[in-house]
């Protein structure tokens, strides 16, 4: 995903992914923002982490746009296939391959249960 020059509004920030981790070696909340991986918000709170996050990205959002610099596009407006490409080595294709068919599914099907499990 590239950044783009786009004319999102202020209230748009919202449309980006977010999340809330707790850091053990802060023994705090982080807020977390996928598409501004370097920024972060800690509170002792988690919907205070949540709402920092926000708050801060709205603000970087705003700071870009009178730099004229490209803001990234949130990831919900992106439009997914379905489809990636992943390379592998041979041996691990081949244990795939074989714990597919030894799960009675096809490699693809197999795969996507193993993703979806995490």
């Amino acid at each position: 995903m590239s950044a783009k020059k786009t004319s999102l509004n202020l209230s748009d920030h919202k449309q980006y992914t977010y999340r809330v981790i707790w850091s053990e070696d802060d023994h705090e909340f982080v807020g977390l923002c996928a598409e501004f991986p370097s920024l972060s918000w800690l509170e002792k709170n988690q919907e205070e982490a949540l709402r920092g996050i926000v708050a801060l990205v709205g603000q970087t959002i705003a700071d870009m746009k009178l730099l004229e610099e490209p803001i990234p596009e949130p990831l919900s407006l992106h439009k997914y296939s379905g489809r990636f490409m992943v390379r592998t080595t041979p041996e691990l294709h081949r244990w795939l391959t074989v714990q597919s068919v030894e799960a009675g599914v096809s490699l693809n099907r197999f795969v996507n249960s193993r993703l979806r499990e995490g």
